[in-house]
């Protein structure tokens, strides 16, 4: 569905997720970055190349560990750019039995600012992840385990909770789980390469 950025704003009254690539070293493994704005909880899929295909096996993936209606709860507005891994957004947004699932929706050309925070929020990756590097070494496990670090630190913009506990207050704990997040004590929080050392 391609409408604007400035026409989806009009009519988006429900949570909106931001949707984005990160890269690692060229030619390497990327990860799949879906960022809540509302709450500023991060999710990252680890994928073996930058195709439209590998995105569209995530959200078939998602929608059956939580079940249709959890997944229509957790992603009903999905915003992302015009790069080639999301141009199919009908299989996005649909699944294997027809069903809508999500509503996909474009930035305008050359505006990736539109989707500001998701990019943002990958400079916590970063921290720990340097850019460049790739992330061959890595399992999904080691992905989660970073986000569970990211999505426990607090923001000033939570009253200084972490994305992590207004999550775990909006939806089930069992929900975190199932997504692989963990809940990381602040003084356990670690936002450097040390994390992942491989």
């Amino acid at each position: 569905m391609m409408i604007s950025c400035h026409s989806w704003k009009i009519i988006l009254t429900r949570q909106l997720g931001q949707m984005d690539t990160v890269e690692g070293a060229k030619g390497g493994k990327v990860l799949l970055t879906i960022h809540f704005t509302n709450f500023q909880f991060m999710l990252a899929f680890l994928r073996d190349a930058n195709t439209s295909q590998s995105v569209i096996d995530i959200f078939n993936g998602l929608e059956q560990m939580l079940s249709y209606e959890m997944f229509l709860t957790l992603f009903p507005v999905i915003l992302t750019d015009n790069g080639s891994e999301f141009s199919n957004p009908l299989a996005i947004e649909f699944n294997n039995l027809g069903q809508q699932r999500t509503h996909v929706f474009y930035c305008d050309p050359s505006a990736p600012y539109q989707k500001g925070a998701v990019e943002n929020n990958h400079e916590f990756i970063r921290r720990i992840i340097p850019k460049g590097k790739s992330f061959d070494a890595y399992t999904q496990d080691d992905i989660n385990l970073m986000l569970s670090h990211i999505n426990s630190y607090g923001r000033e913009k939570l009253n200084n909770q972490s994305p992590t506990l207004v999550f775990s207050f909006l939806h089930k704990d069992d929900i975190l789980k199932k997504l692989g997040i963990g809940i990381i004590q602040p003084n356990d929080i670690i936002l450097t390469p040390q994390l992942l050392k491989k």
